[in-house]
């Protein structure tokens, strides 16, 4: 007789990139055990829908409206992917990892709550706001999960793919671990499958920015399929020095890191993005004491309502205001939503930094030195011309005293061996970073000066273009 699978407890969600995505649902469950539906619709996650993915990026994509709340989904179903190809390898390694059912649970909410802690314009809110209290959206998205969401996740039992054994718990320290930037002096007492884990979720290829590279796009036009992730998964596993991936991958993580590159060129440093995003500091600083009372561990409930969605709605009323700094900011705000940007670019170079090269002392390290060595090489009549520097710096790779490094290793078949995977020219050719290194001016009658300029910090010949074309 056939036994048909009970569906009762699972539900799907259809997605663009990945297809039918599986998770948990209330019905039929132990009234003491909590699903993951009921993470997923609870307000902290919800919230996502209401920041875009794309930080400012969608001004200048108009098909690229996906947001955050899309992008946790996805790649809470990399996580499991990378689970179901990954955990025997790492039981191998590390025998005292917890079952395959706490190990899958432990990931998926890892991803799916990962950006749990952004705020409007993601990463630009990270800078400009909660870098005002010593945060970031990691930090805070740890508090999250720790505080608001724990009691919720010790009573998660299973996933759609596996359960965890009757005494296991989930821990929310493990998964605030799991989504953090790695510090050497956390580390110490956590185990070794925790770390190793870890890389998926801050190496070089993570369930992370595997999702958002397919999806980012995907959804802005800049490609339906941009690398191979069944090669990339299907190639990796996890040795005795972590995540590790077969020479026969090696060509599809270069695609990635190469694709990935592409993408902040093309898409997320676009001239207009960054032009935007110049606009919106000198805007934002100016608003943000009136958009939310101070540092948001101090008011939890003012942040989950803090939104793209909320911070717009509130500007939008401010021209109508009796408050005349407000009717200002307000007028600010209207010319900024239309797209009226001050600021045009007049020329850009892309400087590429090799293992070994000093990029710290770099003059383009810093804005205020770049902009001031630019002051220092333009004609005497041009000292003063109001401008602004922008250097978008994209890292490929992190370099081998970062602390992201080490994660991640290259299996050699000829020897058996596990090297490096600077051991290989393939990929040690492949730049530490890059920074697009532009100058924007109020109109373009001093492009050929600005660029002349340019060229005398980077060594470059001749003028640039105006656009990136």
């Amino acid at each position: 007789m056939c036994v048909m699978r009970d569906f009762q407890n699972e539900s799907l969600s259809h997605d663009p990139i990945h297809g039918y995505i599986p998770f948990t649902s209330s019905v039929g469950l132990p009234e003491d055990e909590v699903s993951e539906e009921e993470i997923i619709d609870h307000p902290w996650v919800q919230r996502l829908r209401q920041i875009h993915q794309l930080q400012t990026a969608w001004w200048v994509f108009p098909s690229a409206e996906h947001t955050r709340f899309q992008h946790a989904l996805g790649a809470m179903h990399l996580a499991s992917q990378a689970t179901q190809t990954l955990f025997a390898s790492l039981q191998d390694v590390c025998p005292d990892v917890p079952s395959r059912g706490y190990v899958e649970s432990l990931m998926r909410l890892a991803a799916l709550l990962h950006d749990v802690g952004h705020g409007p314009f993601g990463h630009f809110f990270d800078a400009h706001f909660l870098a005002d209290y010593g945060l970031n959206h990691e930090t805070l998205g740890s508090r999250i999960i720790c505080g608001e969401l724990g009691g919720l996740i010790r009573r998660i039992r299973r996933n759609p793919n596996s359960r965890l054994e009757d005494n296991e718990t989930l821990d929310p320290e493990q998964i605030a671990a799991l989504i953090t930037r790695p510090r050497q002096a956390a580390d110490q007492g956590r185990p070794q499958w925790l770390r190793f884990l870890r890389s998926l979720f801050s190496g070089l290829y993570t369930v992370d920015n595997m999702d958002f590279v397919l999806r980012d796009a995907y959804m802005s036009g800049y490609s339906t399929r941009a690398f191979d992730l069944q090669r990339l998964l299907h190639y990796s596993v996890f040795t005795p020095k972590g995540l590790t991936i077969h020479e026969r991958g090696l060509s599809a993580l270069v695609r990635f890191i190469s694709v990935r590159a592409e993408l902040f060129r093309a898409i997320y440093f676009h001239r207009t993005v960054r032009a935007i995003d110049l606009e919106l500091q000198e805007l934002f600083s100016d608003s943000k004491r009136h958009l939310f009372p101070g540092n948001p561990l101090e008011h939890f409930d003012r942040y989950q309502r803090l939104t793209e969605w909320s911070l717009l709605m509130e500007v939008a009323r401010w021209p109508g205001s009796g408050d005349p700094e407000l009717r200002e900011l307000g007028e600010r705000w209207r010319h900024f939503l239309a797209r009226r940007l001050r600021w045009k670019m007049a020329c850009e170079r892309t400087v590429f930094f090799a293992p070994g090269e000093p990029e710290r002392s770099s003059v383009f390290s810093n804005l205020a030195v770049f902009e001031a060595t630019v002051r220092e090489h333009l004609p005497p009549e041009l000292k003063g011309l109001p401008l602004r520097v922008d250097t978008a710096r994209h890292v490929h790779r992190p370099g081998a005293h970062a602390p992201t490094a080490g994660q991640n290793f290259l299996y050699d078949p000829a020897s058996g061996r596990i090297h490096s995977l600077d051991d290989r020219e393939l990929f040690r050719r492949i730049a530490i970073s890059y920074r697009i290194c532009r100058i924007y001016a109020l109109d373009n009658r001093y492009n050929a000066q600005l660029a002349a300029a340019m060229d005398q910090l980077t060594g470059a010949g001749g003028a640039d273009d105006v656009t990136n074309m």
